[in-house]
């Protein structure tokens, strides 16, 4: 019991149980001030050593971006801890798809808390390309419980190797390098990553593997490339005694990198890996990253969706380092991990949320692909089996959505809550062509899009050809899920919805002993149009995610 409490515990993270209050700190991080929404990120470029030792990190990224508005200052992040060794802007330009760099000028900066302030000499004009050389150091913050906060994760393996990974979601990829901390902008140029390790360890980053270069102090650098736009947070870098696996499935490449001792117990797990991208791409689309390739990568943390390198922690095991969330059995048959951070790449990757406040857009998504895979692999009854054991998993103790512009997330029943938002929405509709198609439409047309909860719901309304906004709003902005009331008066049944938003309306299903029906209650009693008995045996659906409450006269 205690073992399943702790990792209920871990999962469902930070549940917000106080009113929270914000710092200038917290709108530094969080906010987009004119600093930050005057230029547009278009590349970067980290060049870095990692000293293992020391638990030290030293180079630079080179950042390229495109001006918005005429401005001489500009705000990137850093992590007040990691030093500023030097900042240069230099002139640049592109010929013939090669960029060829010009004069460096050395530029002056102001610190506060973990953003770093930049002047320029002169004024940066709209539509103008720039690139900057930002050079740092320092021993970066070291997580205490990857992937829950975040930080550097410096382990040994079983052989006593150097084994290093970092993760960084919610707490700030500028923790261990510089960059526009925030999710409102993605490189859209893609991003290069070169890490230089002790020699006999490899690194592994994102994107696609260009190539290694030994170094004169005994130290390889290793160089990777990532062709599509990038979140920040996904950035990565996994240092380790490796080796490759690489497989192809039906055009895709699929690449694992775990620690030499388990190469054969990976190639048999991650055969998985195959009817999960059937699955999804059938439901949501083509792989979102393609170009970039897809990996699975053995971490000494849980896992963590980092883009086309997926963290993987979970040894080798069905379910969630063994156990099963759902406590029905059904999480047992798939490795949780591989699932839910593989779904990443389409929720979370692919569709990014503007702000953290509405990361149920990446978690509430990627748990409800669980459900569809769970569907793929054992059917349809199956999977809401799976779906209605995720309900216990939901506290309802703050709302899902957090507070914007301080880099604040909600409560973690983001997760489970807003998976059975989803699957509540597909028994609304009522209709699996239309739901399918919608969810299919909405991977799409927003894929390597960055969006809001506004955009998510006003898609919603208009696929569905129904006005979702009130259910949308109860699920995610209040702390409650509706509680549907009945009851039977004069051989008649009543109902009605008791919520915290007004005018709510959603239509449910029912069975009066044995038979459906398809009910609409409002905020009022509603008298229904059949007669029922006293003794006739009343169910509501469970694909409904709702509290249920029968007054009996």
């Amino acid at each position: 019991m205690k073992k399943t409490l702790l990792f209920l515990f871990l999962f469902i993270t930070h549940i917000v149980t106080a009113q929270e209050t914000f710092t200038r700190k917290d709108s530094l991080h969080g906010g987009l001030r004119f600093e930050r929404t005057c230029f547009d990120v278009l590349h970067y470029g980290l060049n870095i050593t990692v000293k293992p030792d020391e638990k030290y990190i030293s180079g630079s990224n080179f950042i390229i971006f495109k001006v918005v508005e005429n401005t001489k200052k500009i705000q990137l992040d850093l992590f007040e801890n990691m030093k500023v060794d030097s900042i240069f802007i230099g002139t640049v330009g592109v010929e013939n798809d090669v960029i060829f760099e010009g004069e460096y000028i050395k530029l002056n900066y102001t610190r506060e808390y973990n953003a770093v302030f930049i002047d320029f000499p002169e004024e940066l004009k709209k539509g103008s390309t720039e690139f900057l050389e930002f050079y740092y150091s320092g021993k970066p913050l070291e997580a205490n419980n990857a992937p829950w906060d975040g930080g550097f994760v410096w382990k040994k393996d079983k052989n006593g190797k150097d084994w290093i990974g970092v993760a960084v979601q919610g707490t700030g990829a500028s923790l261990w390098y510089p960059c526009k901390d925030s999710q409102s902008d993605e490189p859209e140029n893609g991003a290069s990553v070169k890490v230089a390790v002790p020699n006999g360890l490899m690194n592994v980053s994102n994107g696609r593997f260009i190539g290694s270069e030994k170094l004169k102090n005994d130290f390889t650098r290793w160089d990777w490339e990532v062709k599509n736009p990038i979140n920040n947070y996904t950035i990565t870098l996994n240092i380790g005694d490796y080796v490759h696996i690489h497989d192809n499935h039906k055009g895709l490449d699929l690449d694992y990198y775990v620690l030499s001792y388990n190469e054969e117990k990976a190639r048999k797990h991650f055969e998985e890996v195959k009817p999960m991208m059937d699955c999804f791409q059938s439901k949501f689309g083509d792989y979102p990253f393609k170009e970039d390739g897809y990996k699975l990568v053995e971490t000494p943390y849980l896992g963590m969706e980092h883009q086309s390198a997926v963290a993987y922690g979970n040894k080798f095991l069905k379910g969630y380092l063994g156990n099963d969330l759902s406590r029905t059995g059904i999480g047992l048959t798939f490795d949780y991990i591989t699932i839910h951070e593989s779904g990443h790449e389409w929720f979370g990757n692919s569709i990014t949320s503007k702000d953290i406040a509405d990361m149920w857009i990446h978690e509430g998504f990627t748990q409800y692909t669980e459900i569809v895979f769970v569907e793929c692999q054992l059917g349809y009854e199956k999977a809401m089996q799976y779906a209605k054991g995720l309900q216990k998993n939901v506290f309802n103790s703050s709302p899902i959505i957090g507070n914007y512009g301080v880099n604040n997330e909600g409560s973690g029943d983001m997760y489970p809550k807003g998976a059975l938002l989803l699957n509540t929405l597909r028994h609304v509709i009522n209709d699996d062509t239309k739901w399918w198609k919608l969810i299919l439409d909405y991977s799409t047309t927003f894929r390597h899009k960055i969006i809001d909860t506004e955009t998510v719901i006003a898609f919603f309304n208009k696929e569905s050809g129904m006005d979702l906004t009130t259910v949308f709003n109860q699920y995610l902005r209040q702390t409650s899920i509706p509680k549907l009331e009945y009851k039977i008066e004069n051989k008649r049944l009543f109902y009605k919805w008791t919520t915290d938003e007004t005018n709510f309306f959603m239509p449910i299903d029912i069975k009066i002993n044995g038979k459906s029906k398809r009910i609409y209650p409002v905020n009022s009693w509603v008298k229904s149009n059949f007669k029922v008995k006293p003794t006739d045996k009343i169910e509501v659906s469970d694909n409904f995610f709702v509290k249920k409450s029968f007054e009996n006269n």
